[in-house]
């Protein structure tokens, strides 16, 4: 008998990817999304080991629901992959406080709603595999994520210090850090942009959507190797705390630490 996997944000892009390999591998898979009907549709056909329901991450009592009836069907959920978001885009001054919230809601708050409702099953059987699927822009900001970024570095600190909290209970974690992946993340469907507009910002807010528009699936890192690593790993007995996916997020991740580096040199030398 394979493994339970719980998978949220499984209609489309990173989420269904994981949700076809977990299948492929011969485990049992309950994929949720907003629209279970989304999933179903994806998948264009029913599957013994598949269970579709609609989930609407923000929703906390909607997570307790969907967690409590993956056990009642399966028994246990073995793997928990958190991968539901999506990415405000563009210039901080451009969105409102709503749209900012609504980041934080999806991405950090709704992620751990999922999370609150699977680990008191997992603490129960001391075991269990967190997936959380962050960014390298949860390492890493630029101009025109600094939103995005803010959500997934939230994200990243949470879960830093959640997985040491579970490891006592033979709980593992492991926090996935792609680049930019070749799915429709950067597109209507998954990606906001800001809406106030401000002519200090408007050229380079136009060069950023520009970019952006021709970045949308030209992406380099291939989101099927992703979740073939993502599933091969969950067999493991080692997990690692992070998997930074793509030569570009290894490459911003390096920048970073070189950065950190000759920061902390500089903040010694003045006392």
């Amino acid at each position: 008998m394979g493994k339970v996997w719980l998978v949220t944000g499984a209609s489309r892009g990173l989420g269904f990817e994981i949700m076809r390999a977990a299948l492929d591998a011969g485990e049992m898979v309950v994929a949720t999304a907003r629209s279970a009907d989304a999933v179903r549709d994806a998948c264009g056909a029913e599957h013994d080991r598949l269970h579709a329901l609609a989930l609407d991450i923000t929703d906390a009592e909607a997570a307790n629901s969907v967690a409590a009836e993956t056990i009642q069907r399966f028994g246990a959920i073995d793997v928990l992959v958190n991968n539901a978001g999506y990415a405000e885009l563009g210039f901080f001054e451009t969105f409102t406080d709503t749209a900012v919230r609504r980041q934080f809601e999806v991405n950090l708050f709704g992620t751990m709603n999922v999370a609150r409702a699977v680990a008191p099953h997992m603490r129960e059987r001391r075991s269990g595999l967190f997936v959380t699927i962050s960014s390298v822009s949860g390492l890493v900001s630029n101009r025109g994520g600094s939103v995005y970024s803010a959500s997934k570095f939230a994200v990243e600190g949470w879960m830093e210090g959640f997985a040491q909290e579970l490891a006592p209970f033979g709980i593992r974690s492991l926090l996935v850090e792609p680049g930019m992946l070749r799915t429709d993340f950067m597109d209507g469907k998954s990606a906001n942009f800001g809406t106030i507009d401000i002519p200090d910002y408007a050229e380079a807010a136009a060069q950023y959507r520009a970019f952006v528009d021709g970045a949308n699936g030209n992406q380099p890192g291939d989101p099927k190797l992703l979740a073939a690593r993502i599933v091969a790993l969950a067999s493991q007995d080692g997990v690692p705390s992070r998997l930074i996916f793509g030569d570009d997020a290894r490459q911003w991740a390096g920048a970073k630490i070189d950065q950190l580096r000759q920061e902390i040199a500089l903040s010694a030398d003045r006392g």
